[in-house]
């Protein structure tokens, strides 16, 4: 029985994340964190979820958490420094789903390497990680005569943009066009497109989850690549998987295509 404790765990992939813990039964919730100024302090966890009460509550001091195996957030990388030290100084394994990180948040992530497990992804769905799969061998495929455009869409209350699996599909398509001219939507008088200029493209609106399309354009035809998620469900089961994968391992780096298998 894997014991996972969630940061943010008030938030709304902290909430999926405590009624998918709590369908499977190979892992249990151990601890819910939430800011101080959180409104919902002392509250259980499981009933600020919508399901049944775990008697777990929500605190905002790290010491008072249940003993945990593996720490999952899903926050803001204003969060991250002191939830990395939380995980550092604890000596638990440590799943990061924090997109719109800079360079600094990936050194920390490093340096914490050296003493506990840890694994940073921009996307944790099964769908989207074999989808960067597919992008990079129809990359290969299609570099020469295929021009290549990116577009994703998201929620209306998402911060960063692009997104961070727009990232990994732009640094997959860097490497097969061996180009590092990327432009970020376009508007005036362009000119004709360069030759291995990679577009990007993010649309923001309404409550849409996820939707990720890679287009590569040739002369008389057009490849699709596209992943829809319909539910943050997909995000915390592959969070999860993650999580106890993660549990037991010695310090490093791990990626989610190991979890995968990918």
């Amino acid at each position: 029985m894997v014991k996972i404790g969630i940061m943010g765990a008030a938030g709304k992939m902290g909430r999926t994340l405590v009624q998918v813990i709590n369908q499977d039964p190979e892992c249990c919730l151990a601890g819910a964190l939430e800011s101080s100024s959180c409104p919902l302090l002392g509250q259980d966890a499981g009933t600020v979820a919508g399901i049944q009460p775990q008697g777990i509550f929500l605190s905002s001091d790290p010491e008072s958490l249940g003993p945990c195996d593996v720490f999952i957030d899903f926050t803001t990388p204003e969060a991250l420094p002191s939830h990395v030290e939380i995980a550092t100084r604890q000596g638990k394994a440590f799943v990061v789903g924090t997109t719109g990180l800079q360079q600094a948040h990936f050194d920390l992530l490093e340096k914490a390497s050296k003493t506990i497990a840890v694994l940073w992804a921009p996307n944790f769905s099964v769908g989207v990680n074999l989808i960067a799969k597919l992008v990079q061998i129809a990359a290969n495929v299609l570099s020469a005569g295929f021009d290549v455009e990116i577009i994703e869409a998201h929620h209306r209350l998402k911060k960063d943009a692009p997104s961070g699996t727009a990232i990994k599909l732009l640094e997959v398509l860097k490497e097969a066009y061996r180009t590092s001219d990327v432009v970020y939507g376009r508007q005036g008088i362009t000119g004709e497109r360069p030759a291995h200029q990679i577009g990007v493209h993010a649309i923001r609106g309404g409550d849409i989850v996820g939707d990720h399309t890679v287009s590569f354009c040739g002369i008389g035809e057009r490849i699709e690549i596209t992943h829809r998620a319909s539910s943050r469900e997909t995000f915390a089961r592959g969070a999860i998987r993650a999580a106890k994968y993660l549990a037991g391992k010695s310090p490093g780096r791990y990626t989610i295509e190991e979890v995968l298998g990918l």
